[in-house]
């Protein structure tokens, strides 16, 4: 096979594999977003946790309000992914030494570099299209980057439901269409910065964990090359990237949720500015809200997405990551 004919296959294949971990586990996702919206305003102080959470959500909006902005969060990773998963391979095997004798702090920085290119790239290409004119080579760009926003936005929207309010959204397109009428063009883009600096600590601690750990368990002869080796690589790699990424993951879920008032006004500046007032009002443990239900995320996230990726790259006679 040859390299470009290999890397577009590996791009489809890391599609469809995160397609089907963010399926997956997408309950879990919206169990963190809300538990990390909780505490925002001083009138919703009362103690919760992640299970409390999830029951409200099936109560008051059935089992489809635990899947409330599924189809931004995939088209959201359809473009994402694919270019840090294969962003981190080719810089990996762009270092002028053996990939096996990498070490862990140079591997923890080519994932973050791969992590903010990735979001980077995704940023500028839909703002290269902001005025809704698709170019041939990116037709679906111009929703790919504000995904992420919309997917946080419909997912807060629960917690108006079950106020006996409106949602502010019917759909993802309805979200679009009203975001841009509202805040402008670029309050697509509210909360890019943190996130970011989500994307390189997060992925940090993800492909160089998950790197690192696979080649350990495989060297150190405790597995081979199969599921038990992904499953524990997998594991370490959800671990690491939450406990990295969490207080960032606060800042930029807060930021995108807000919406600009009447009056032209927002809750937080920018990224260090939540973050003085989330730590003014709720002390420091804020920075790790949703931390459990984020890593009881990235963990089956990480499972589902490494053991399939592993196993179409086998089918398809392709070397294993």
């Amino acid at each position: 096979m040859k390299g470009s004919e290999e890397t577009h296959t590996k791009i489809a294949l890391t599609s469809i594999s995160a397609m089907v971990a963010e399926t997956t586990t997408f309950p879990i996702d919206i169990t963190k977003t809300r538990l990390q919206l909780h505490g925002e305003s001083l009138s919703s102080t009362r103690p919760t946790n992640a299970f409390r959470v999830a029951s409200e959500i099936v109560q008051r909006e059935g089992v489809f309000g635990l899947y409330k902005g599924l189809s931004p969060a995939i088209l959201r990773h359809l473009f994402y992914t694919p270019i840090r998963i294969v962003g981190y391979e080719h810089l990996r095997n762009a270092v002028p030494c053996d990939s096996l004798s990498l070490s862990l702090p140079v591997k923890a920085f080519i994932g973050g570099i791969s992590g903010v290119i990735a979001q980077v790239f995704k940023y500028l290409n839909a703002r290269a299209i902001s005025g809704f004119v698709v170019e041939d080579s990116l037709p679906i760009q111009v929703v790919a980057s504000p995904a992420d926003l919309v997917k946080v936005r419909m997912q807060a929207d629960g917690r108006l439901v079950s106020q006996g309010l409106q949602p502010r959204y019917t759909g993802p397109f309805d979200a679009l269409n009203k975001i841009v009428h509202t805040e402008g063009v670029g309050g697509l883009w509210r909360g890019v910065f943190p996130n970011v600096q989500r994307a390189f600590l997060v992925n940090m601690g993800e492909l160089a964990c998950y790197d690192h750990a696979k080649r350990f368990v495989i060297q150190s002869q405790i597995s081979g090359d199969n599921i038990y080796a992904h499953t524990l690589a997998s594991i370490m790699s959800g671990l690491s990237a939450t406990a990295l990424s969490c207080p960032a993951d606060v800042m930029k879920t807060r930021m995108m949720n807000q919406a600009v008032s009447k009056e032209g006004k927002i809750i937080y500046r920018n990224s260090y500015d939540c973050l003085v007032k989330t730590l003014r009002v709720e002390g420091v443990r804020a920075l790790w809200k949703g931390f459990f239900p984020t890593w009881a995320r990235l963990g089956p996230w990480q499972f589902v997405f490494w053991v399939s990726y592993e196993k179409f790259r086998q089918t398809a006679g392709i070397s294993s990551f």
